[in-house]
């Protein structure tokens, strides 16, 4: 096993990976920004490098930083969490040139998962169901309203080289299109650096739905259930659950049979989610991206089928087996994570500042993976995630039961949180009775 990892990331998932890497016998080593000097995930570790200002471009994201870091700290492997750093094929590539160990897939994974149409096309050869869309991006406004012409409106506009719900745009005429292209565009070529745009295929009334898998040291790829995410805003997850209320037996098996399908046909080793927009009603379903990390949501998946998935990260990157059997993956009970983030429980705006009371719940079936704690600045540099609470039980009805105790117990004062808009939602008739879709959070609003 790897002796000693650092942690490529901030607040509650270097948290998460720290506590896993300390358990296995790991030195967890972190490395956090001026502004993060005071937060948990610095004390807990083993040794912690300061690696810049605030700014994530000088700190999080600066590559030479970090790997200065894990050499002057006898680092044997890097782990990226997720965002940052984390699906850069090119910093992966520096890792291992470092000769580092890279915990995560490999770089010619990462690449060809990163660019929307080129995962599209790659899916669509290997067998993986895919929606009505540009095989190559729309070169200008022009072949733009042709695509969308061809494929029939509403029509999604997305950044070829986004992800996350970033970059995204939905067009149901003409005139929609053409304001969202250059919106989509422009948006894509400031964050990404790269204005290339695609034109698919948009569901109106649709569920997300997500399935895990893992590459493992041998070559096998194998499938770890499927979460629900339909509970967004702005195209960002804010709830996640497994396994999902829309998915029946046969339906799990061709989700999974295809999600195994995409992970091989790029060699796919370690953690990665195939999502996909389900059609509840027929059945029908369609991959829509592939994150080539650890997602934020992985926590269900560890409760439903009993593995640390942290873990199996760096067994796989150790070239070690995975401590289940691949043949006997069953899911067991439900699991629900909501993620609780600074900002305002209506508009779902941003509430920076500093933790005067945190308070977490407890309880039989709760985990709180949180990234602060009471006396902590919630600063503006960052994502506005502060923890995710995750409940877990023999059923869904024993989970949205335990889920409403929790929520009622998490105490924040200081930064706005959303902590009251998981209280309406698990009164909401729809998602209590799981047939909710990506549109319930503008329903309630």
């Amino acid at each position: 096993m790897i002796e000693s990892l650092l942690v490529a990331n901030r607040g509650e998932i270097a948290r998460r990976i720290i506590r896993t890497a300390k358990r296995l016998g790991i030195r967890a080593i972190a490395v956090y920004s001026e502004a993060d000097a005071d937060l948990p995930f610095v004390a807990e570790a083993d040794e912690a490098v300061l690696i810049g200002p605030p700014n994530p471009a000088q700190s999080y994201r600066n590559t030479e930083a970090i790997i200065a870091a894990a050499k002057s700290t006898g680092a044997q492997a890097i782990h990226p969490g997720y965002g940052f750093l984390s699906e850069n094929a090119e910093f992966a590539r520096t890792v291992e040139s470092s000769g580092l160990i890279w915990v995560g897939p490999g770089a010619d994974a990462i690449s060809a998962m990163g660019d929307k149409i080129n995962a599209r096309n790659l899916m669509a050869a290997a067998g993986v169901p895919v929606a009505a869309g540009t095989a190559d991006p729309a070169a200008d406004l022009a072949a733009a309203v042709t695509a969308a012409a061809e494929i029939g409106y509403p029509v999604m506009v997305k950044a070829a080289a986004g992800g996350g719900g970033m970059g995204m745009g939905v067009a149901v005429d003409e005139a929609a299109l053409r304001t969202e292209y250059d919106k989509v565009r422009t948006f894509a070529e400031r964050m990404f650096g790269d204005g290339s745009v695609l034109i698919e295929r948009y569901f109106p009334r649709v569920r997300h739905v997500e399935v895990q898998i893992l590459g493992l040291a041998g070559g096998r790829v194998v499938a770890l259930g499927e979460r629900e995410c339909s509970v967004q805003r702005r195209n960002q997850k804010l709830v996640e659950e497994s396994p999902s209320p829309a998915v029946s037996p046969e339906l799990r098996s061709r989700l999974l049979a295809a999600a195994v399908r995409a992970g091989e046909a790029v060699g796919y080793r370690n953690a990665g989610t195939v999502e996909c927009l389900l059609d509840s009603a027929s059945g029908e379903f369609f991959f829509l991206e592939m994150n080539t990390r650890l997602q934020v949501e992985h926590p269900v998946t560890e409760y439903v089928y009993g593995v640390d998935l942290v873990e199996e990260q760096l067994r796989v990157a150790a070239g070690l087996a995975p401590t289940f059997d691949p043949d006997a993956l069953v899911p067991r009970g439900h699991a629900i994570e909501m993620r609780i983030n600074a900002e305002d429980p209506k508009r779902f705006f941003p509430g920076p500042g500093v933790i005067r009371t945190w308070v977490e719940p407890t309880g039989d079936g709760v985990r709180v993976d949180s990234g602060y704690t009471e006396g902590n600045t919630v600063t503006q540099f960052y994502d506005s995630l502060l923890a995710k609470l995750i409940i877990s039980g023999a059923t869904r009805d024993e989970v949205l039961e335990r889920a409403k105790a929790a929520v009622a117990q998490f105490q924040i004062e200081g930064p706005k949180n959303n902590v009251p808009f998981f209280a309406e939602l698990l009164e909401n008739a729809e998602f209590r009775s799981g047939t909710y879709d990506t549109g319930i959070v503008s329903r309630m609003r």
